[in-house]
Order: structure tokens, then sequence, then C-alpha cells
């Protein structure tokens, strides 16, 4: 069994508010839930233009966690071009 986590770093240049963060970050939420995966919102939670996310996903191996990783970071960039600063991803066995 693996757990495997992606770190992602965001910036919302048009974000004017935290409300206008909280609407992009929930689309995201929303659309990526289909990959069966855990979202959360870890960091940057006071600021306006910028996000902080950890995905998580539970598979039988590296291979199977990866590959849903690499759908849910596919979607994030086809949903918001551009969004996605810096990613990152770690195992846990």
């Amino acid at each position: 069994m693996t757990i495997a986590l992606l770190s992602v770093e965001c910036f919302l240049p048009m974000s004017q508010s935290l409300k206008d963060k909280r609407m992009v970050l929930r689309r995201i939420k929303d659309r990526v839930g289909a990959f069966n995966v855990a979202v959360a919102e870890v960091a940057h939670q006071d600021l306006w233009q910028r996000a902080g996310l950890g995905i998580v996903t539970v598979a039988t191996n590296d291979d199977g966690a990866s590959k849903v990783l690499t759908e849910v970071l596919d979607e994030i960039e086809r949903l918001e071009p551009g969004l996605v600063t810096a990613h990152q991803v770690e195992y846990l066995r």
C-alpha cells in the first residue's frame, strides 16, 4: 500500500479578495474530487493571491498513485491554466 501526497503551490493573479480565491479553489476541489482523492487548502489561507493545496491518494503501488496524481495535476492545469507555480509528490509506505 502506498499513500501519496501532492503538494501544489498556486498563484491567483486575478483574485481581489478571499471570496474570489475560495471560488476558484472550490471549483478545483469539486473537479478533482472525481479522481477519488482528498483535497485541502493547507497553506496561505489568509492571502488573496496564493494558495497551497494538499492532495492525497491511496493506491496499491507507487505507479498507481503517481498516475492518479498526474491526472489530478493535469486537470488543475486544464481548469485554470497557469495557476500552478510549483508541485511536489511525496510517497509514504
